[in-house]
């Protein structure tokens, strides 16, 4: 299902621009879907949390963190030290949650639903790319849980001690990853496609005494070596003790007597019970790396008890968790949505989930159906990226030979979704009845701020809707004043919260400046996202601010130009830039992979669209048909370095991408 240009250009029209905004509205989405009946009538979450979170917000998270088991109870929820001092200096603010109170997050997430009767409930359903599948019940988590601890203590961590996993989506990464938690050690996971230099960097900064990787991983229907990698990653790191290598693919790699170690003969001689320790809530549990494709990768460090009470609530909240759920985030498990929605909130909540090791399309492009089909999946939660692609593989429609019928929510994370993308969505995966719960959330929030209560809200296609219970957004302008209803501006967050990164590890320095200098008179996080409200106060992300495009003093989103595009139906995909333009100072570029066969006029056609659509300010001065687009292994699309490759500059770090080789196939496309 898709729209055609006339139903896109009835749901889009121009809004306002106004003198003072930042960023200037190009889009409104008049469509509006209500909650379904049933999901109203048994929702998690009733209809006047908001007003009693907005009464007392850390008495709110209060309540939230009680739904953990602690092992000492707090009695201080929050101190709050901001970032502007008394006598007008400026420092790193620090934020402390349930500050002594104590916990094992591993515990909370395996040990105490075995206690209370679910050891026999299945907690992953794993399913390897070559087609190999294997499911492990709580119980037989907290078996393996333990025994990996017992393993790591041999190797000598202990509390504080750093580990960096470098390992695809296996259950052995589920396990160490708790193993690490449990022994209240700080674990860093690296996308196991990263190159040896971007896993060297997060070893040597972490200060790691263990690597664990693999002998190698199945992507693309085929064996990728890994352990070459991490080898040149460690070599000359004294810091680095030993290497723990997962066999995964069973091929012959290199060895290093002394300093490796395989997982199976490691850990499998070891007990498989093991006693928890608690530690204090504002331990560090794990670092994660931004992507580093505009400079060095930030080490975010997230604790323990603040992160996990975010995370469990907001899991159990917007995805509405029920009992007999079968929950799939279908994010690698280094990304912090893996981390937040596919172990730890979903875990914390005892909900049984389905991992995947490989590609959407190996060895079919209906690999994700049959996975749901297969093991009924109920909630569904994906990047936009993945989505378009989906429609472009399949314009008319997935097959119907899939039975998806046990979906019951959709969810949507990684960067705004475009409109028709959204509907397409929901009508093709959720049946033209699941809910989207459309998260706005990063690494540095480490749970969701903003998303739908898909038995309360009423949601516009493409809209993050507004804060959860709790947490308050607002958008502002360049002084820090909310900016009128329609107008663009900065995405901020005004109070603390307790997934909040507490600093950048080892650089509290670069923490004040990256998200508290600017609006430090005011006490606000800046995300660093471009958004505008609407008249009803929902939220709609315009994209990052750096992405804002400034054409003839006016400053478009990029976000908003490329959902006029993909509402067209000859387009699939869609990344916009600028480009320097010596007579309107900036000018949009677009480039767009087509849903289907392309005709002569059709870049004539999609200019001609974009300024039916949404004026004529908003017309790409070129548009380029292109098989592929730079994306970070998250699916976000790099659009900076789309401008690299139309102004000629050198690229720079492309080891983030999906693809590293994408933008130079691009580049040579234009020339």
């Amino acid at each position: 299902m898709r729209g055609d240009s006339a139903r896109a250009r009835d749901a889009l029209s121009v809004g306002r621009v106004t003198r003072d905004a930042p960023i200037h509205e190009l889009l409104v989405e008049s469509r509006v879907y209500p909650p379904p009946a049933e999901l109203t009538a048994n929702a998690n979450v009733d209809a006047d949390a908001w007003d009693r979170a907005a009464a007392d917000p850390v008495a709110f998270w209060t309540d939230a963190a009680r739904r953990l088991t602690w092992h000492t109870p707090f009695t201080r929820a929050l101190d709050w030290t901001p970032a502007l001092a008394p006598d007008g200096t400026l420092r790193p603010p620090r934020a402390e949650w349930f500050a002594d109170g104590t916990l094992n997050v591993a515990v909370n997430c395996v040990d105490r639903h075995v206690d209370a009767g679910l050891g026999d409930k299945v907690a992953f359903h794993w399913e390897g790319e070559p087609g190999d599948t294997r499911s492990l019940t709580f119980a037989e988590l907290q078996r393996e849980v333990a025994k990996a601890a017992n393993a790591l203590t041999e190797l000598g961590i202990r509390a504080g001690d750093r580990v960096v996993i470098y390992l695809p989506v296996l259950l052995e990464t589920v396990v160490v990853t708790l193993a690490v938690a449990r022994l209240g050690a700080i674990h860093s996971l690296v996308f196991g496609g990263f190159s040896a230099e971007a896993l060297r960097f997060r070893v040597e900064d972490t200060g790691a005494k263990l690597l664990v990787t693999s002998d190698g991983q199945f992507r693309r229907g085929g064996a990728v070596p890994v352990k070459e990698n991490a080898d040149a990653a460690v070599a000359g790191l004294d810091h680095v003790q030993h290497v723990l290598v997962v066999r995964r693919t069973g091929d012959d790699i290199p060895w290093t007597p002394g300093r490796d170690v395989w997982w199976h003969e490691l850990v499998e001689r070891q007990p498989d019970t093991h006693d928890a320790q608690a530690f204090p809530a504002e331990t560090p549990l794990f670092i994660i790396y931004t992507s580093g494709t505009t400079g060095k990768p930030k080490g975010l460090v997230h604790t323990s008890g603040g992160y996990l009470t975010q995370v469990s609530w907001s899991h159990w909240a917007a995805f509405d968790a029920k009992p007999d759920d079968v929950h799939w985030c279908t994010a690698d498990l280094a990304w912090v949505t893996a981390h937040s929605y596919e172990l730890y909130g979903p875990l914390s909540n005892a909900t049984t989930q389905v991992i995947y090791e490989g590609t959407p399309d190996t060895p079919r492009r209906t690999r994700h159906l049959e996975i749901i089909e297969r093991y009924g999946v109920t909630t569904y939660y994906t990047a936009p990226t993945l989505v378009r692609t989906f429609m472009t593989w399949f314009p008319d429609g997935v097959p119907t030979t899939f039975d998806l019928r046990s979906i019951r929510l959709l969810g949507s994370v990684g960067e705004a979704i475009n409109p028709e993308a959204w509907v397409w969505f929901r009508e093709q995966f959720g049946g033209g009845r699941a809910p989207i719960v459309d998260t706005w959330w990063q690494s540095e929030t480490g749970a969701a701020i903003m998303a739908p209560i898909p038995g309360l809200s009423h949601i516009k296609p493409g809209s993050a809707t507004r804060a959860l219970p709790g947490l308050r957004t607002l958008v502002v302008d360049e002084r820090g004043e909310e900016v009128a209803p329609g107008a663009g501006g900065y995405l901020v967050i005004p109070e603390p919260f307790p997934a909040l990164a507490r600093t950048v590890w080892g650089d509290p320095q670069r923490y004040l400046d990256s998200y508290w200098r600017r609006f430090a008179d005011r006490g606000y996080f800046f995300s660093g996202d471009g958004a505008k409200v609407d008249a009803d106060g929902d939220v709609w992300l315009l994209g990052r601010v750096d992405d804002v495009i400034n054409v003839s003093g006016h400053r478009l989103s990029t976000i908003e130009i490329e959902s006029a595009l993909v509402a067209h139906p000859l387009v699939g995909e869609a990344g916009v830039t600028g480009a320097h333009d010596p007579v309107t100072g900036e000018a949009i570029v677009a480039f767009v992979i087509p849903a289907r066969e392309a005709g002569p006029d059709a870049v004539a056609e999609l200019r001609a669209h974009v300024a039916t659509a949404i004026g004529p300010v908003a017309k790409p001065r070129d548009i380029h048909l292109v098989p592929e687009l730079p994306k970070t292994r998250s699916g976000k699309i790099m659009r900076r370095l789309l401008r690299d490759i139309v102004d000629g500059r050198p690229l720079g770090d492309t080891t983030s991408l999906q693809e590293p080789e994408a933008p130079a196939r691009i580049a040579a496309l234009l020339r």
